[in-house]
């Protein structure tokens, strides 16, 4: 965000007729909201993917490792959101996650500002036209969207929507809309970005859930939780009083953390 447009997605938005800047269109309705019990349950979570498909391949071979190890009856693969945007292989990463479940393990996504902007850039291209310079440009590509294509394309938003029909399975997109929003896990929250400080947990806003950063990453969050997140990125995870942070940015460095939550205690898995 607050990058400035290359002359290729000036021209892509010139041809479509769709201005300046837009924000994202808010989704009308809440996201769910998961409890797991935390009794004979273990969970791995993984940070931000953003389309690196070869790195989300290693980090579930180290937790499968791991889980070797590990007497837990109940083994989740919990990932934290963006799943998309900025790497070069979102689509391969959907597709991996709509694929079957493996036999060990449950496999449970949460929805991330990327994927909901996606989503909302699906449903409605001229509204959401600011994720093609929000890593967007790099989804369609894994498509095979070409951006040169659309620049040539003088349809207006109906042709974009049915590029994007023609090219994003169904599949992906249901998979898209059905994305919770927060994990609880015992003393454990789950979510994407962070919470609102001083606000009771059952009052927390989805969209903070998924976009928060200030004043989430400097001040307590005051629910008596560990909140573990990704969206906020740093070369190392982060331990810091009532949370933890586990986007090392996977885009740029190649690293993807994964954190194994088990019995109250929290542990990076190598």
């Amino acid at each position: 965000m607050g990058l400035e447009l290359s002359p290729l997605l000036t021209g892509v938005r010139s041809f479509f007729g769709f201005g300046g800047k837009t924000a994202p269109v808010p989704k009308a309705g809440g996201r769910e909201r998961v409890e797991i019990d935390p009794k004979d349950t273990v969970v791995y979570a993984i940070g931000d993917v953003h389309g690196c498909f070869d790195a989300l391949m290693a980090a579930e071979q180290r937790i499968e490792k791991d889980a070797a190890g590990i007497s837990a009856k109940r083994r989740i693969v919990l990932y934290l959101g963006d799943l998309v945007d900025r790497g070069p292989r979102s689509a391969d990463v959907l597709d991996h996650l709509v694929g079957t479940q493996p036999d060990d393990f449950e496999r449970l996504s949460l929805c991330g500002n990327h994927d909901e902007t996606f989503l909302s850039f699906i449903e409605d291209p001229q509204g959401n036209m600011g994720w093609l310079e929000f890593g967007g440009e790099e989804t369609l590509e894994s498509y095979g969207i070409d951006f040169n294509r659309l620049a040539r394309h003088r349809g207006g938003a109906a042709s974009l929507r049915d590029i994007l029909q023609s090219r994003v399975p169904e599949a992906h997109v249901a998979f898209l809309k059905q994305l919770p929003v927060s994990v609880r896990f015992g003393s454990v929250l789950f979510v994407h970005a962070g919470v609102r400080p001083g606000v009771p947990l059952d009052e927390q806003d989805d969209d903070d859930f998924m976009w928060i950063r200030e004043p989430f990453v400097s001040q307590p969050n005051g629910l008596g939780l560990t909140v573990v997140h990704g969206h906020t990125p740093a070369n190392e995870p982060v331990f810091a009083p009532g949370r933890i942070g586990i986007d090392t940015g996977a885009y740029a460095t190649g690293r993807l953390t994964v954190l194994r939550v088990l019995d109250g205690e929290a542990s990076i898995i190598h």
